[in-house]
Formats: C-alpha cells, structure tokens, sequence
C-alpha cells in the first residue's frame, strides 16, 4: 500500500505591485504536516509561478486532503563568493541609542591573574561585557514589542540566516521613507534593506537628530506583500519624534524581523545577494546584537 500523503487545496488572490492581479481555483500542493500557514502558501505560488512584482496576496477556501503523492525538487547553488560585514564594531564606551547606557568591556579573568591560577606557559583571558540589549548592530524579534510574541529562542534559523535580500536606495533628502520607495519591487519572502547613508553619522551627537524612518503606511505595504524582514542603516526604523512606533507594531505583529544599525549598505548590489543576521539563543528577550552579514556571488570586494 503507498503511504498516504497530506495535500492542501486552496483558492488565492494576488495583486501586482505594478498593477494588475492574477486568480486561482483549485490549486492543490503536497505539504509534510496536516496543515500549512497560508504565507508559506504564498511563498509557494510565487516561486513555483516565478511571480514577480507581487504586492498583497490572500489565500481562500483552504482544505486539508490526503491523498498518494509526492513531489520533489532541488536546487544547487555554486560559485565563487564574498562575505561583506554590515555591523557596527561594538567598542568599550559605544553608545548606539542616544541616552541609553554606553558598553563596558573588561576582564572577568585576565592574562595575568591567569598566570598565577595555571602552570608557566599557560594563560587565558575570559571577558565580561554589560550593555543594553540595543547596542552596535541588532535585530528585533517580536517579543521586543509584544508580551506573547517570539523571543530570541524562538525565532528559527530560517527567519534570519540566508535569506534573499534586496537594497532599497533612498536620497539623503528623505527623511520620511513612505510606500512608494517598495513599489515596482519583488518584495515577497525576501530581506528589505533600507540604505539611507545615515550610518555615517554613528556614534556621534547628529545619529538621533531628525534621522530618516519608515512611516506606516510603507510598514504596512512591506506586511501585505510578505517581506520576511526589514532592516535599515539609521538609528530607528520609526519616527522617534513621538510616543508611537506604528512601524516596529506592524512588522513585529506580523512576525517580520527588524534589524537596525547597519552600515556599509553602500557596498552591496541592488539584489542578488543573501542576508544573514543571528543572535544568540536567549531566552526572554526580543532584542540583542547581531553580526549582520551579506553573501554576495562574485568578485565584489568586502568594504570596512
């Protein structure tokens, strides 16, 4: 007897960033569990229909089948590649957000006090760090935001490693980065990098003075169009002029990483490249410095 095999069906409705939109009936797809979440339906459609330019997208009349089929696919990736560095260096004394505490970097056990715990010749060095969670180059899970949302344990590697990635220009002149930046993009299940050029500016008095943010409505474009994270080289994604931070409510509510901080956004292509920024596995907390990364295919040089 061939083992039986989970199938969903389902309709959907896609708008076109450009204008435009397609429909389906029907569809049906093989998936391992009994169930699937209706973004990772959307991813699907658009990489099996090599869909570009997709804007908001909705799935309809979803139903779970068992059914005798499998499908398989596979992809290899070859060639020569270059890693580029997107974070801030975390120093002693680094303030990163205006009015938070500075970062104290010493010895819990130092070289010479090793010497007399060891035998001759045998020495270590074990460092002690204190710092708010928000310093250098770091990344928001949606616990930053909300009480019952992912912590730094729980977000997966898949969320914030490898992940597909474009750069997004903007002039110096903006300060307010609204939808019409991400229009005519494919967006879907890739990592938005915001470059502003306000990483110049770190780590001196001008970083928190009327720096460039994204306003709601580009927050909420960027959701619709299932972005899996957004990250930008300014001091908040938000407009810190205010009490409201609509931005981090709706990426973070929609379980959309943030990461804030970047720097060297110059360096990179418009697009073929991969983005990764991984924090440590800790428990109860939404916030904490990554080593922020882009995996670039070719010869292009690492800056910084």
């Amino acid at each position: 007897m061939s083992p039986t095999q989970h199938r969903v069906q389902f309709d959907f409705e896609i708008e076109f960033s450009n204008g435009g939109g397609l429909q389906g009936q029907g569809f049906r797809l093989d998936i391992d569990g009994d169930d699937i979440g209706d973004a990772e339906l959307i991813d699907y459609i658009v990489r099996d229909l090599r869909l570009l330019m997709v804007g908001p997208a909705r799935i309809l009349n979803k139903t779970i089948l068992v059914e005798a089929h499998k499908r398989t696919a596979g992809a290899i990736e070859s060639g020569e590649i270059r890693y580029i560095d997107l974070s801030h260096t975390i120093e002693e004394g680094l303030v990163t957000y205006p009015g938070m505490p500075a970062a104290h970097i010493c010895d819990y056990l130092s070289r010479e006090r090793s010497r007399e715990l060891y035998e001759e010749g045998t020495q270590f060095q074990i460092g002690r760090i204190d710092m708010v969670a928000n310093t250098g180059t770091y990344i928001d899970c949606p616990s930053h935001r909300y009480e019952d949302g992912k912590d730094l344990s729980q977000i997966g590697p898949e969320d914030c490693a490898d992940l597909d990635a474009i750069v997004v220009r903007v002039p110096a002149s903006v300060r307010a980065i609204d939808d019409s930046h991400f229009r005519d993009l494919e967006l879907r299940g890739r990592a938005v990098l915001v470059h502003t050029g306000w990483d110049v500016h770190f780590a001196t008095p001008a970083y928190g003075v009327d720096h460039p943010f994204l306003t709601e409505a580009a927050a909420r474009w960027l959701r619709d169009c299932g972005v899996k994270l957004v990250g930008i080289d300014s001091v908040n994604i938000d407009d810190t002029r205010g009490k409201s931070r609509p931005v981090h409510s709706t990426l973070l509510g929609a379980g959309i990483l943030i990461v804030e901080h970047l720097r060297n956004l110059a360096a990179l292509p418009d697009s073929g490249f991969s983005f990764s920024a991984v924090p440590p596995k800790v428990k109860g907390m939404g916030t904490f410095p990554v080593r922020a990364l882009a995996k670039v295919a070719g010869a292009i040089a690492s800056v910084g």
